[in-house]
């Protein structure tokens, strides 16, 4: 049974900085073609944060607010997924979620639909 246990979501002022992890357990990777951080504030749709398609010779996608500011990455078991995150923003606070694409592919590598299996979530909060 795939399991994605996400951690690391805290409460930090503007401008900090958070490494938010997610372990990964069930499958094997050869059957898993991408893996992606996701956000979702209240009142706001699940939007896609950071990708990698590990298919793909690991190439990484990041939504265009968050580009230069996080960085995906893996270990090298590729058990763990990780999202460090620098110069937060208040509008980073979301519950943050961790979602892999295992046996199947289709859409693009931000896109929630293109995912199968999550994580429950980890809450981050950035105050002004």
């Amino acid at each position: 049974q795939v399991q994605l246990v996400e951690s690391g979501g805290v409460s930090v002022q503007a401008g900090g900085s958070l490494r938010l992890s997610c372990a990964a357990s069930g499958y094997t990777t050869g059957n898993r073609y991408s893996m992606g951080w996701f956000r979702q504030a209240p009142g706001k749709e699940r939007e896609g944060v950071a990708a990698i398609y590990t298919r793909g010779g690991g190439s990484t996608y990041y939504r265009d607010s968050v580009k230069g500011r996080f960085t995906i990455s893996q270990d090298n078991a590729k058990t763990t997924l990780y999202l460090q995150m620098n110069s937060l923003k208040p509008e980073d606070s979301a519950m943050y979620y961790c979602a892999a694409a295992i046996s199947q592919w289709w859409g693009s590598p931000l896109s929630p639909s293109a995912y199968n299996r999550w994580g429950q979530g980890t809450q981050v909060t950035v105050s002004s």
